[in-house]
């Protein structure tokens, strides 16, 4: 069934007026379902949804009286996936350089965007986005996420991180006169009290995650270096998490990483650098790993790679960081900074992680109920499991026999109602 029908008959499903949408069920008959938990696709199960939830998983279901059956055959129904790592406040960095974008895109510009690539990101089968940092947009991130939650504009759930947090001086844009002020792409800090006072007050804005640079570059064309200290790490962490919030930091050495890790953050971002002794110690405290892989290998795309091997430094030096933390059994995050590269091809990251060795099943319960554990989301969505939120896509195809099955999206699903 091709897409166009599947929506007429979700149409024709969803006109009769017989109950409310509380109330209104739905008998999904997909040739399988993914439920995000095993890893495997079982034939023949059908999925029942009662208003925004589901309400049934199984063999054989029969439809209760009055609700509507809806054959989806020749795809596998599963949970919408989990975007891990995510700027919707970005574009393509070959469309429009990230100090461009952060220096002279205006607000409003930047914002409609948002809104257009939230919508793209919907539509491609991600109905939740962590969204790890607005790069210069200050707190649109919320407002958007709010706009969301109401029904103004068509979206996939947000968790949102805001400003996200650097250390003073280590940031950008850069290249301009000394001691001008120049806006920057995060909230600068510097020193315990003000990295407290800065997560406290992105907490009380609106944000659901504190994002920590644990390194990076202090000049153009320097390798990146740890730049927060650990006692400036650890005090974020302790004010996030009394807060109730969760901690991702940006992290590409292995000291930053050690750092990250020993400060008891809950995602480390990137780990271009990182050692088995530091995958070692991220796996005993349980802090989930988004490698990124898409990020390095759109950026050596755009200078001019056209991917064939051997891949440039950088794009080997995420892959072997990659298979270290495979092999360690570090908990695995799927995000891939999108929007260095263009939203609604998020499934490139799925497709690398799985090139790079992990197998298509498990970069499907990556992108599901992986993330969702890692975000502590799992109790409301994730997985097809009875009571958890109707957030579910059909794709063409058997994504745990094949990870290219993500890019052909029949049907979303968000909180039982079709987009």
């Amino acid at each position: 069934m091709n897409s166009k029908l599947i929506a007429l008959t979700f149409a024709l499903a969803f006109s009769a007026p017989a109950f409310a949408v509380e109330q209104r069920m739905v008998l999904l008959k997909p040739a399988g379902v993914f439920d995000g938990l095993d890893g495997k696709t079982h034939a023949g199960w059908q999925v029942l949804v009662q208003g925004d939830r589901i309400a049934a998983v199984g063999a054989n279901l029969t439809a209760p009286a009055g609700a509507q059956v809806v054959d989806l055959p020749g795809t596998t129904l599963m949970p919408g996936m989990i975007e891990g790592h995510d700027h919707l406040f970005l574009h393509p960095y070959n469309e429009t350089t990230w100090d461009d974008q952060v220096l002279h895109e205006p607000l409003a510009l930047r914002t409609a965007r948002a809104v257009a690539q939230a919508k793209t990101t919907l539509m491609a089968g991600f109905t939740t986005v962590r969204d790890l940092g607005t790069e210069g947009a200050g707190y649109a991130d919320v407002g958007l996420k709010a706009a969301i939650n109401q029904g103004i504009v068509p979206g996939p759930r947000m968790e949102v991180a805001t400003r996200a947090i650097v250390a003073l001086g280590a940031y950008g844009p850069k290249g301009f006169e000394p001691g001008v002020e120049i806006p920057q792409g995060a909230e600068e800090a510097s020193g315990v009290d003000a990295i407290v006072a800065a997560a406290r007050r992105q907490i009380g804005a609106g944000a659901d995650w504190v994002k920590l640079y644990a390194d990076y570059r202090w000049g153009p064309g320097e390798e990146s270096r740890p730049t927060l200290s650990l006692e400036e790490m650890k005090a974020a962490v302790a004010a996030a998490h009394d807060a109730g919030r969760l901690v991702a930091a940006h992290a590409g050495t292995a000291e930053g990483m050690r750092r990250a890790t020993a400060a008891g953050v809950d995602t480390i971002e990137h780990g271009s650098g990182g050692t088995p002794e530091v995958f070692a110690a991220m796996a005993a405290k349980n802090i989930a790993f988004c490698p990124t892989l898409a990020a390095p290998d759109a950026i050596a795309r755009y200078r001019g790679w056209n991917g064939a091997e051997p891949a440039p430094e950088g794009v080997q030096a995420s892959r072997k960081a990659f298979q270290m933390a495979l092999k360690a059994k570090v908990p695995m995050c799927m995000g891939g900074d999108v929007g260095v590269f263009s939203h609604g091809q998020n499934a490139r990251e799925m497709e690398l992680m799985v090139a790079a060795g992990m197998s298509a099943a498990d970069a499907a319960v990556a992108a599901t109920h992986g993330n969702a554990k890692w975000f502590k989301l799992d109790k409301k969505l994730g997985a097809v499991s009875q009571g958890l939120l109707a957030d579910l896509i059909a794709v063409e195809g058997d994504p745990a026999a094949d990870i290219a099955a993500v890019r052909k999206v029949r049907m979303v699903m968000k909180g039982g109602v079709v987009q």
